[in-house]
């Protein structure tokens, strides 16, 4: 990055580090979004970016044109809302709302979007339209969509879209991405198995036990990805729930046994493969048992893939910013999931992941109560969007070293 840039994002610097913190203390769940949008609105504007409210519910979108001619159009999209969690950092400017904290960086990300907003309207040096993308509810409560459904990309157009995610416990100011798919489409599944129930110790062989049964079924939902899935694809089943029985009445059998999970895939092949084999394994063990199942298979977002020429332009942009040697283009597949793969299903673009730091503080994991984003990334963020921009629309700042 030129000097004249570098120096800009640095006087940026302590108005973006309180605007993070005073989201981070405001945390929001998603589709609630009121005070964090509100918030984002008002700074756009008084950066003198033409703002739209309300898309999609919360969703907030500032436009920005360069002074140079030109008629390209890209999306940069951050996002806003925070999780069901109570908040153990300790920090001076914790959670102040009870059981919602930032626990996914999503505080910063708006930030970082924010400042890049900010930099480029004082000296908007490139030749199109940048549309600031700040969307609501990320975290599994259908933000992106509403956003898609309401016309995002009628009303802003764009020729490509770009997304970010901070990555804890990689080295700072690292980038990461790949082409094709990157995050997984992530999946929620229950079964209910039903029986007569019974008396545990007098007559169990004149009940049919659910508790056996699932168990069975258990044991059987390993064999999906290891023998449905071909061993060259990857995916994920997992159980995270059983309920049934009382632990007050330790001799009955109950009648009924809910369990349930998550599952991930990155095709639509083997998301299919996985719904169609735990419905077979279900209904077909339960009929063995003597009892019944109820499946309900609920398919949440779609795998994030990335496609090849705006990869192209996100590695050359943060390689540009600070160096092939903390660029990995080739990254391995997450199974994460991430809304933003909607967006990506529409219009052609790309996802990266960005260090914020390895070791202390810095690398306690996503969802967790003591994460916390790191300030020190936040250059790193705004120098890579700022990247971006000039490697689509030809800004004439050069991008070259990294934020100081």
């Amino acid at each position: 990055m030129d000097e004249r840039s570098q120096a800009r994002i640095q006087a940026l610097l302590p108005e973006l580090t309180a605007i993070r913190r005073d989201i981070h203390a405001h945390p929001e769940i998603g589709m609630d979004e009121h005070r964090t949008s509100a918030l984002v609105a008002a700074k756009l504007r008084e950066w003198g970016l033409e703002v739209t409210e309300g898309i999609g519910r919360f969703g907030v979108v500032g436009t920005l044109k360069g002074r140079r001619p030109g008629q390209r159009a890209i999306g940069l999209r951050a996002d806003m809302d925070a999780l069901a969690l109570e908040e153990q950092t300790g920090k001076p400017y914790a959670s102040e709302n009870k059981g919602l904290m930032h626990a996914c960086g999503h505080d910063g990300h708006t930030t970082m979007l924010l400042g890049a907003a900010k930099a480029l309207s004082e000296d908007p040096d490139f030749g199109g339209t940048v549309q600031f993308i700040f969307q609501p509810a990320e975290e599994g409560r259908g933000g992106a969509v509403a956003m898609l459904k309401d016309g995002l990309f009628e009303r802003f157009p764009v020729d490509a879209i770009y997304g970010l995610h901070n990555e804890p416990g990689y080295p700072l100011g690292t980038f990461m991405t790949r082409v094709g798919p990157a995050l997984a489409a992530g999946d929620r599944w229950t079964v209910t198995f039903r029986g007569t129930g019974g008396h545990g110790g007098a007559t169990p062989h004149l009940s049919t036990d659910v508790l056996v049964l699932q168990a069975q079924f258990i044991t059987a939902l390993q064999t999906i990805v290891s023998r449905n899935v071909a061993a060259v694809d990857s995916a994920v089943i997992s159980v995270g729930a059983v309920h049934g029985g009382s632990a007050e009445a330790l001799n009955v059998m109950p009648a009924e046994v809910v369990l349930g999970g998550t599952a991930r895939s990155y095709t639509p092949a083997v998301r299919d493969t996985m719904e169609r084999r735990m419905r077979e394994l279900a209904t077909g063990l339960a009929a063995s048992f003597g009892c019944t199942a109820e499946v309900s298979y609920r398919r949440h977002g779609t795998a994030l893939v990335n496609h090849a020429e705006q990869t192209a332009v996100a590695v050359a942009a943060a390689t540009a910013l600070v160096g092939a040697g903390k660029v990995d283009g080739n990254s391995p597949p997450v199974t994460g999931g991430e809304d933003f793969a909607n967006m990506l299903e529409v219009r052609p673009g790309n996802f990266v992941f960005m260090g914020q730091g390895a070791g202390g503080a810095t690398s306690e994991g996503l969802h967790t109560p003591t994460y916390d984003f790191n300030d020190e990334a936040i250059p790193f963020g705004v120098g890579y969007w700022l990247s971006v921009v000039q490697q689509e629309m030809g800004c004439a700042a050069e991008a070259e070293g990294s934020p100081s």
